[in-house]
């Protein structure tokens, strides 16, 4: 296949651009080329607000859109395109207020997230605008990714703690209940997206399970060979000044997305991989100052 790949140098859409690349397909990366590309990709050097005739005269079997998080976003590249096959969008599951029933379908109202608040907001008129320029364009609404390459401050860490044999401050009992993917099986399902066509055309995507923040820290610890010793944080405090998630829970149905792949690879399995690729990348990751403030207020 002929695809375009918006990104291709930052986590999600690096990834995403190796493994269409290792398919063997023809993967053309849209991006300014500030950072090293995966090898094979063809590089489309531009900013995609600024493309003028950089899109012209290809013809592209998908668009992989995984950098859109504004309706402009969504315009100038549609703008600038010449002609494709099938569009899909990474969005977010963010795109759904807290106030709808859990878990949540992909027919439940998307409105304002008073979590996520204008990055919710943003991606809700992202979907918007895509949808009524391409209808049938595909909608992907995924939880927290994860998986090698996780430039976000997350499971790298909980893995710092464990490496420093620190013990790990959670929010209240830890019983607070998050849902993963793996940025492999969110591959996998653009790729059965792109290949089989389905009728669905927005698509939660995620574990059957959620797991309590608890489980996941516990996970995190045996993956680099330690157990966890908590320490429970009852007091007022904003958890997202010393732990990697806001206060937030949530749940996805994926009914229509065990329509696409059956398996998913389990949390274990996937934070060993974050873990062994975090041991040679910590420098690519972005560090917030979650273990001073622990430092300085514990």
């Amino acid at each position: 296949m002929r695809l375009l790949i918006t990104g291709g140098t930052v986590f999600v859409s690096k990834y995403v651009a190796g493994y269409f690349v290792s398919k063997g397909d023809e993967v053309y990366v849209l991006n300014r080329n500030s950072r090293p590309q995966i090898p094979g990709v063809r590089l489309i050097e531009a900013d995609r607000h600024s493309l003028k005739d950089e899109l012209k005269g290809k013809v592209f079997d998908a668009v992989i859109d995984v950098t859109a998080y504004t309706a402009l976003d969504i315009t100038d590249l549609l703008d600038a395109i010449d002609s494709f096959e099938k569009f899909v969008m990474i969005s977010s599951s963010a795109v759904y207020p807290v106030t709808e029933p859990q878990p949540y379908k992909e027919d439940a109202v998307i409105s304002d997230n008073n979590c996520w608040g204008k990055y919710a907001t943003d991606k809700i008129e992202a979907e918007k605008t895509l949808l009524s320029r391409i209808p049938d364009a595909y909608i992907l609404r995924p939880p927290y990714l994860y998986g090698p390459m996780n430039n976000v401050y997350r499971e790298a860490f909980v893995f710092d703690c464990a490496m420093q044999d620190r013990k790990f401050y959670l929010p209240r009992n830890g019983e607070m209940k998050l849902q993963f993917f793996h940025v492999r099986d969110l591959c996998r399902v653009i790729e059965a997206i792109i290949t089989e066509g389905p009728e669905d055309h927005v698509f939660n995507v995620g574990n059957s399970e959620a797991v309590s923040i608890k489980e996941w820290a516990t996970l995190c610890y045996e993956s680099v060979g330690k157990k966890p010793e908590f320490v429970n944080v009852f007091e007022n405090i904003d958890q997202r000044a010393y732990f990697s998630f806001y206060d937030y829970e949530y749940k996805l149905d994926i009914t229509r997305q065990n329509k696409l792949i059956s398996d998913t690879v389990s949390l274990k399995e996937g934070l060993k991989e974050c873990f062994e690729w975090y041991k040679n990348h910590a420098d690519e990751v972005r560090r917030k100052p979650l273990i001073e403030f622990i430092d300085a207020n514990f």
